[in-house]
């Protein structure tokens, strides 16, 4: 049972009250007794959160502890405040369903009615041990921010982003998470990303603080189809059996807090315990989100409705499920409607909290076919009738990061049946999410014309669906509103390489190198732009310092390669394939080029091997497939045509 604050509790007790009355004293004859009946659903329910060290203000581990609060118990049980559980049921079942039966609670309130009898000290339980402050027992590796960060007093929410290294001595694979955010007062919510590369060490050493803001490195990754995130009300995270998390030696945590001031000056130092498994996954998991980020609520209006909906590609099995949303929402309902008409209910949460918030993991992972709608609907209450709501009065609330504005999210955690669909599945619905964060980000935008980051963002959405033009008018913006910053200057010169915009992209790669003469990137973009040009030697001296700035970036060893390639230096082109495929594993394009030498230096088995790697990492690429049938001697194309 998580604790509530006293404001709260008040509020419970004087409404509990009003509706029961008077608690009567102790009946004539006792029914329950503490030791009996009571103490089983306490130390079940209650006493993993309301222990010393636990997230709760006050311990529930004997029977002192529970009579001194057994009427707010009764009271917040009652209510279904307490034990915090908000799916409702026959709309999924859930791993570690925390929610009291009726019996449960009406053991409660009449046992408090009848005195609250402590009963017979030999029949009472033994009282769960707890031999860490962690929920799951001690990590076996905490990563902790190596210094607190001050949060301003005021002014608005910042998101900033803190480097913390993972001293791990191979590839390991975690299987549960816990996350401590230091001070829960200021911290709105959190996101976690790995980068192997220095990249975003590189811009925390930067800063002279800890941390730093702005556009988060494009070196950083989150593994796909995993839930690397953080709100309150979160419990900790267990994978489901065959989906632990890979995280390569070398890597560093990147922590992204959202963070709120509070009015006076806030201390942050979060931390996150790691549980590993002994072996890697054998299921690849994907995400499914259901956004809607036009979300707009007019003031005073009770019953606004946001609903969005995807049709499946492919057939999956949902394994979890995370709403989100902010303080106007009232009530989340997730549906599956099949193919051949029929509604599977697969959420439904009728009394949304802000506070308590989680991820919810299928009992039985729920199996969609091909063709089926899953369906969101969150209702939002803006009146003044809403006890929750920020504004008062109640204001215009449009889409938003901070508390203050408002969000519309339904994630599902899914495995589709194959390799094959997976990739058909995830082209599909980043093409529709991304799309939909940008009309979210525009508004932001609308919002906060001068906030960095959100331009760097939609840039990049922007490039994503192809749309040059606006990508890099938004770089330019953020290097206009940050002329000395080497990562700006860098962004749009890109954008306007895309664009074949050659000479201002040229100046702006200059300028970034300029203003930081150790920016691998800039060397890089700088290389790629002279390489495109057929300015070949001054390309080759930027890709060496390059790499020798940033020796794991494997786009950069790729890339001098094919210039190496093109000038028939075959040796030296192999020397920068194999580096880029020994830091990048998946690198189709390079297992491609190394593919190419080998055959051209007559090593035909070498060869295929490489073209077979190519296609490992890339399936179903006609090119690659074509070669390697001609190559092993296959030269009946009419089963694959290129």
């Amino acid at each position: 049972m998580r604790a509530i604050t006293p404001t709260a509790a008040a509020i419970i007790i004087a409404a509990a009250a009003a509706a029961v009355g008077r608690l009567p004293v102790a009946a004539q004859q006792t029914r329950l007794t503490f030791t009996k009946d009571i103490a089983p659903i306490v130390f079940s329910n209650c006493s993993t959160c309301h222990r010393p060290g636990g997230s709760a203000p006050f311990s529930l581990l004997n029977y002192t502890d529970v009579k001194g609060h057994a009427q707010l118990i009764v009271a917040a049980t009652r209510s279904r405040y307490m034990p915090p559980w908000r799916p409702e049921p026959g709309a999924g079942e859930f791993v570690g369903d925390r929610r009291l039966s009726d019996t449960q609670i009406a053991a409660l309130r009449e046992w408090v009615d009848e005195g609250s009898v402590e009963g017979d000290p030999a029949v009472l339980p033994a009282p769960p041990q707890f031999d860490s402050d962690w929920r799951l027992g001690p990590p076996d590796l905490v990563l902790t921010m190596d210094r607190a960060y001050t949060l301003r007093a005021g002014g608005d929410d910042m998101y900033r982003h803190f480097v913390i290294p993972i001293p791990i001595p191979a590839t390991r694979y975690v299987k549960a998470w816990e996350f401590r955010p230091g001070n829960a007062r200021v911290v709105h919510h959190a996101t976690m990303e790995f980068d192997a590369s220095g990249g975003s060490r590189r811009l925390d050493a930067e800063d002279p603080e800890p941390g730093y803001e702005g556009l988060i490195a494009h070196t950083t990754s989150t593994p796909d189809g995993y839930f690397l995130d953080w709100a309150p009300g979160h419990t900790p995270y267990t994978a489901p059996a065959g989906m632990a998390i890979p995280i390569e030696r070398g890597s560093d945590l990147v922590l992204m807090l959202h963070l709120r001031p509070s009015g006076k000056p806030e201390d942050v130092q979060a931390r996150i315990g790691l549980y590993f498994a002994d072996t890697p996954p054998t299921r690849v998991p994907a995400l499914l989100r259901l956004t809607a980020q036009d979300v707009d609520i007019p003031a005073g209006e009770p019953n606004a409705i946001v609903t969005r909906s995807y049709k499946l590609p492919v057939a999956l099995d949902l394994v979890t499920v995370q709403p989100h949303a902010h303080y106007l929402a009232r009530q989340i309902d997730g549906t599956a409607t099949l193919p051949d008409g029929r509604v599977q209910r697969l959420i439904s949460i009728p009394d949304w909290d802000f506070n308590w918030q989680d991820v919810y993991r299928y009992k039985t992972p729920v199996s969609l076919p091909a063709g089926t709608t899953v369906t969101m609907q969150w209702r939002y209450d803006n009146s003044a009738g809403n006890p929750r709501n920020p504004g008062s009065p109640p204001r215009r609330v449009r889409y938003g990061q901070r508390t203050s504005d408002e969000m519309s999210d339904l994630w599902f955690q899914v495995v589709p049946r194959n390799q094959h669909d997976r990739e058909v599945f995830t082209r599909d619905v980043r093409s529709v999410a991304v799309r939909e964060e940008i009309k979210g980000y525009e508004i932001m935008i609308a919002t906060e014309p001068g906030h960095v980051a959100l331009h760097d963002d939609i840039a990049l959405m922007y490039s994503a669906i192809g749309d040059r033009e606006k990508a890099a008018a938004h770089f330019g913006e953020s290097a206009r509103l940050r002329p000395e910053s080497a990562a700006a200057h860098y962004n749009v010169a890109t954008a306007l390489s895309a664009l074949n915009r050659t000479d201002e992209a040229h100046r702006h790669f200059d300028r970034a190198i300029a203003l930081d003469p150790s920016y691998a990137n800039g060397y890089r973009g700088l290389a790629m732009l002279l390489h495109a040009g057929g300015q070949l030697e001054e390309a080759s001296a930027n890709y060496r310092r390059a790499i020798e700035l940033a020796p794991a970036d494997a786009v950069a060893h790729h890339n001098f390669g094919v210039l190496l390639h093109s000038q028939a230096r075959l040796a030296d082109a192999m020397v920068q394939y194999r580096a880029a495929v020994r830091i990048n594993r998946d690198y189709a394009d390079a297992h491609y080029g190394l593919a190419l030498v080998l055959k051209a230096l007559g090593r035909t088995s070498d060869a295929i091997s490489e073209y077979q790697e190519a296609l490992r990492a890339r399936p179903n690429w006609p090119t690659v497939q074509h070669e390697l049938d001609v190559l092993v001697g296959n030269r009946d194309q009419r089963a694959r045509k290129p």
